[in-house]
């Protein structure tokens, strides 16, 4: 793992979550378009939190990374849990 891997990591991870609640406020008219701006909002902070961290290695770069990277996927599958929450709410 390296620099230009996390960044891409968490470009990915991110933008592939704001897509979808952008999908799911299209497609999904009983979800409140302000509960997906909310979180897009959320993903957008978290994109910035994440990328600030990627630039302050703390202590061995390859054990810095790889915690970052599951930072990464835990805090996104949150989001994603807000996401359908508020899918099954309406249903």
């Amino acid at each position: 793992m390296n620099l230009r891997d996390i960044k891409k990591d968490i470009d990915y991870v991110l933008s592939a979550f704001i897509e979808d609640c952008s999908l799911v406020a299209a497609v999904n008219a009983k979800v409140p378009e302000e509960k997906a701006s909310e979180l897009m909002e959320k993903a957008v902070d978290l994109y910035n939190e994440l990328r600030d961290k990627v630039n302050k290695v703390e202590g061995p770069a390859g054990k810095y990374y790889n915690a970052l990277r599951k930072e990464v996927l835990e805090k996104t599958d949150a989001l994603y849990e807000e996401l359908s929450a508020a899918v099954k709410k309406q249903a």
